[in-house]
């Protein structure tokens, strides 16, 4: 039987590998294949897309299938499992982004984005979803 350090670790590199290929998925999916986008999604799910709340996976697909095409390109990612206590013993990860997006007509913008994933039946559903542009500061 592993040690609690060999179990921890275990999980940290399933959630990196888990975080790449979600990440992956996911942006080529918002990009190109948005028709399948309730597939990522719990039904439950909440979503913040720069200030707008979004509640449930039918409001969430609506709000996307509304936006105009785009293209992402990711720039770094992380990725981290939650603990236990947080995730009721539920395989819990935390993936968050940060890219530029392209909108036709629009500069190309930075963004971060975060989602929390649980695994149903061996498949990862986003349970949250935040997507921020990042604005220059004044200060």
């Amino acid at each position: 039987m592993g040690t609690t350090q060999e179990d921890s670790q275990l999980k940290i590199e399933q959630a990196c590998q888990a975080g790449q290929e979600f990440a992956k998925l996911y942006y080529d999916t918002i990009d190109k294949k948005r028709h399948l986008l309730a597939k990522l999604y719990q039904d439950g799910a909440e979503a913040g897309w720069n200030g707008n709340g979004l509640k449930g996976k039918d409001a969430i697909i609506k709000f996307y299938e509304d936006l105009p095409i785009s293209e992402h390109k990711l720039e770094t990612l992380d990725s981290q499992p939650l603990a236990d206590v947080v995730s009721s013993g539920q395989l819990t990860i935390i993936v968050k982004t940060f890219g530029t997006v392209k909108f036709p007509n629009n500069p190309l913008k930075s963004f971060h984005q975060s989602f929390i994933l649980t695994s149903q039946n061996n498949v990862w559903k986003i349970i949250s979803d935040t997507f921020r542009f990042l604005e220059k500061s004044d200060v």
